[in-house]
């Protein structure tokens, strides 16, 4: 008898030893779960029979560098719109550690489409080139209340957000915040139109030769001020969307050549001196027009290449895609590159696109930006929706679906990171002096104090807080081939401490289950329909 209780608890041991229980699983679904903690899972030592999805840990890839949203005027606005218990509470939630824990931040070097009434730089004397007129003062007056009644917080700007933003980061344990600034235009004055963009004639207007190293150092001045605040940046670029946007808003024409020309001999060499540390990115528009200029930037500019870090890229091509085979591309001709995605967002608020919603006044009526059905299910559309020649690439879309499919095959196919466009919105999706309204993680209707958090931050989260700065992602191998239009979305990546986050995306509309292969271990999964799922799991060595 003896024996036969040492003989059982030989096999519990060994039963023990070949079986692992998640440490932790999250779920945000549409059937109302919000990063919400549920069962765990138990991976079994072995080979799983028909693994779907086979995860290889010793397919190390890129290293993570964040994720996150951005620092925007009309952000800040919407924020000073509430009390100072309302507008801590946000940025817990948003940059705190037991939040979404956002890593990478992208803010606004001078105006964009997304201030309150545009049309301004740090320095509008025309001729300045010794820049002695520049201030950042624009982002730290405040408001004035006679102007904005609403406002609760007169001293809440754009540079007060990021300070307390910076400070917030510094006081936790993983300080691993990085802090990104893009201009959507130079002065007007160093341009061909002298205008900040020119919507009549369609097009943002060209930084001209000659005010080349002005502009560098206007970055330099830019930096220098946030330094003295006690405020690091990670990473510039030179211009956000390069290409143009048909001087719809702030926007600077910079042609490829023009842009190696600007990083190569000016902006490059001006930040070496006192800022040595902060990265420079090519490019930042569509991903599937980079290669214009990572070849102008990389292959015919030597110095443009030694002072670039890598690719900056945004969204807006498709509504369903990440052109991954263009990620792949730039991959395998620049693996010493980054990878990351600067901008995104639910554009096309505000203009027809929906059945029944067709103006600005209709939108705030509706009640649309905090209805969660209407982020889970097919209704958005984007700037190309009616456009004949694209329908494939943007059909009506769930915005969940595309956040959470975007990111999974992004990091699959070498991004090292994502930066959502504004942080915060009111509840129309502005203000935006140019009514350009688009989605946020955090809608605001501060006239009858609503403040909703849409389920895209949910499922946003799941990454933001399950890949950190510094993790390294690993190859993902399907038992079948996985496109555009498949339901199931896998990516993961090892941790610091060894362990593995697997994030999930199930798009269907019915639960799925399936075998999942971690190295020498595996597990069944059931993901319910509509879902994103994040496992952490410690497997022995």
């Amino acid at each position: 008898m003896k024996n036969l209780y040492i003989l059982s608890a030989l096999l519990l041991v060994l039963t023990a030893c070949n079986r692992v229980t998640s440490t932790e699983v999250r779920r945000t679904s549409e059937a109302g779960d919000k990063y919400a903690l549920v069962e765990p899972v138990t991976f079994h030592k072995g080979k799983a029979p028909m693994a779907l999805v086979t995860i290889n840990p010793q397919d190390e890839r890129q290293t993570i560098d964040g994720f996150g949203a951005s620092i925007t005027e009309s952000s800040a606005f919407v924020l000073a719109c509430l009390t100072p218990d309302e507008r801590a509470m946000i940025l817990r939630e948003l940059f705190g550690e037991e939040g979404s824990n956002f890593s990478a931040t992208r803010t606004v070097i001078g105006s964009s489409d997304f201030t309150l009434q545009g049309h301004y730089s740090y320095d509008d004397v025309p001729g300045d080139t010794a820049l002695e007129h520049f201030s950042i003062a624009v982002h730290q007056d405040g408001w004035r209340q006679a102007a904005y009644p609403q406002i609760k917080d007169e001293q809440f700007d754009m540079y007060q957000f990021i300070r307390e933003v910076a400070e917030l980061k510094a006081a936790q344990a993983d300080n691993t915040w990085r802090l990104m600034g893009s201009p959507w235009t130079a002065p007007a004055w160093m341009k061909d139109n002298n205008l900040f963009f020119d919507k009549a004639n369609r097009r943002g207007g060209a930084l001209l030769p000659k005010y080349y190293d002005a502009f560098a150092r206007y970055f330099a001045k830019y930096l220098q001020a946030y330094r003295e605040a006690g405020i690091e940046f990670w990473a510039v670029t030179p211009e956000n969307e390069p290409m143009g946007n048909d001087g719809s808003w702030e926007s600077m024409d910079l042609s490829p050549e023009a842009e190696a020309t600007f990083i190569g001999e000016y902006l490059g060499p001006t930040l070496a001196q006192d800022f040595p540390d902060v990265k420079i990115f090519c490019f930042d528009q569509n991903t599937f027009e980079a290669d214009r200029y990572t070849a102008a930037v990389y292959d015919r500019n030597p110095q443009a290449r030694d002072y670039t870090a890598g690719t900056a890229l945004h969204w807006y091509g498709s509504t369903i895609s990440c052109f991954p085979e263009v990620l792949d591309s730039l991959h395998a001709l620049y693996p010493d590159k980054i990878l990351m995605h600067t901008e995104g967002c639910v554009d096309n608020l505000g203009r027809p696109g929906w059945p029944g919603v067709s103006d600005y006044a209709g939108y705030q009526e509706s009640g649309w930006f905090n209805d969660d059905a209407f982020w889970w299910g097919k209704n958005a559309t984007d700037w190309a929706y009616s456009t004949p020649w694209w329908p494939e690439l943007h059909p009506k879309y769930s915005p969940v679906h595309r956040y959470a499919q975007y990111i999974i095959d992004g990091v699959n196919h070498w991004m090292t990171g994502y930066i959502d466009w504004n942080s915060v919105l009111d509840s129309i999706g502005g203000p935006t002096h140019v009514l350009n309204h688009c989605g946020a993680q955090v809608m605001v209707d501060y006239q009858n104090d609503i403040i909703y958090f849409t389920p895209y931050h949910y499922a946003f989260r799941h990454f933001s807080r399950s890949m950190r700065p510094g993790d390294v992602v690993l190859g993902v191998n399907y038992l079948t081939p996985v496109d555009d239009n498949s339901p199931l979305h896998v990516c993961a990546v090892r941790k610091a401490d060894g362990s593995y986050a697997v994030n999930m995306l199930n798009k269907a509309d019915e639960p799925c289950s399936f075998n999942l292969q971690l190295g020498d271990y595996f597990a069944t999964i059931h993901l319910p329909a509509n879902c994103v799922e994040t496992i952490e799991v410690k497997l022995p060595e």
